[in-house]
């Protein structure tokens, strides 16, 4: 299984990985911003999950999810949102954007886990 982590901090990118792989999730690639995601996801067909920020430069999240979204190759792809942006009416436009899930930062790798399992089945 291959996941997308997209993040305009290196930090934040460095711990969703770790995370990831010590729920056994080697198959990582990852991204700074949307622009640079969705070429990722143009020159990768074997994206399965997109974990990405909303703000961010150049493309935010929510840009890249309906991105994404429009495609219909990607229309049943699980995609996470982890953000600092945790009012209801944020985590509404999400939902209503294509986005599975929700994570506030900061997070446990607990949620992480929880919220993965949760978009896997």
């Amino acid at each position: 299984m291959r996941l997308l982590v997209v993040d305009d901090s290196s930090t934040m990118r460095r711990i969703i990985k770790n995370t990831l792989a010590r729920l056994d999730y080697k198959d990582v690639l990852e991204a700074e911003h949307g622009v640079q995601a969705w070429q990722i996801m143009c020159e990768n067909d074997d994206i399965d999950v997109l974990i990405t920020d909303w703000n961010m430069p150049e493309m935010n999240g929510l840009e890249l999810v309906k991105k994404v979204r429009a495609e219909k190759k990607y229309e049943d792809m699980p995609i996470i949102m982890v953000t600092t942006e945790g009012g209801k009416a944020e985590v509404i436009v999400a939902l209503k954007a294509g986005v599975n899930n929700y994570i506030v930062k900061p997070f446990t790798p607990a949620v992480l886990k929880e919220k993965l399992e949760d978009v896997l089945g």
